[in-house]
């Protein structure tokens, strides 16, 4: 699903670190080694159809490696 950030996220949380995450051999594959954090928060999405939404986003993210594999866990509107 295609969508762009529209707000600041908020509500940050850290789901999981290291090797708790399910996928932390393939982020170190794909994107180099780091420490890996899972995490989750809320913000404004744009859809695909133009619709604005308020959406629980989850992503990964490591130090000097940045945000990556972000997706839209759930619609909260």
């Amino acid at each position: 699903m295609f969508f762009k950030i529209i707000s600041e996220i908020e509500n940050i949380e850290t789901i999981a670190v290291g090797g708790k995450i399910r996928d932390i051999m393939r982020l170190r594959k794909q994107y180099g080694p780091g420490h890996w954090r899972k995490m989750k928060g809320v913000a404004d999405v744009r859809l695909q159809s133009g619709s604005i939404r308020k959406a629980e986003l989850h992503w990964y993210e490591a130090h000097g490696v940045g945000i990556k594999k972000m997706k839209i866990k759930r619609l909260l509107d």
